[in-house]
């Protein structure tokens, strides 16, 4: 599969089946994020991959989809230990680790694994049930499993709706 071609299948799965993820498939998912970019080389990012049943229920049950979001075969939260905010203004940690988090999507995608960005899901609730310190940020969640659902290739907008060159001719 060409990474075009994982970024065509890629899609937000909200149906998973229950089972669990092989740790070798776990492990080159991890790694791909790992392997991310970041400002400054900083490698901010933080993941607390949650796996276990009962401590996916408690993660899950702080999202608005607890009921889809317990059956993934892991939950990946993702934070940042960092503050720093780069010349241009924007704080590093909500960039570099939804970099992170898509190379997740892309590997899980190549290795036949779904995944759902989770935003809705209350950050001091999650941080409590995993003993996340006050320091650091939890930027997003990740739902990871097999998928038992399948979408379509979404919709977007077309080229030229959305890239101009050389200046602003929107």
């Amino acid at each position: 599969m060409t990474i075009l071609e994982a970024i065509r299948k890629r899609y937000s799965c909200r149906a998973y089946q229950d089972r669990g993820i092989e740790p070798e498939k776990l492990e080159s998912i991890l790694e791909a994020a790992r392997l991310a970019p970041s400002a400054r080389n900083m490698q901010d990012w933080r993941f607390v991959v949650v796996t276990d049943k009962e401590a996916k229920r408690q993660v899950a049950g702080c999202t608005n989809r607890p009921d889809v979001f317990e059956k993934a075969g892991a939950i990946i939260v993702a934070c940042s230990n960092s503050d720093y905010v780069m010349r241009c203004g924007q704080a590093i940690g909500p960039i570099d680790v939804a970099i992170a988090l898509e190379h997740i999507c892309l590997q899980a995608t190549e290795l036949g694994l779904g995944t759902c960005w989770i935003g809705s899901f209350e950050p001091q609730k999650v941080a409590q049930s995993l003993d996340i310190p006050d320091d650091i940020t939890i930027i997003e969640l990740m739902a990871l499993g097999y998928p038992a659902d399948s979408k379509p290739e979404p919709k977007r907008q077309p080229m030229e709706e959305i890239v101009c060159y050389e200046k602003w001719t929107f």
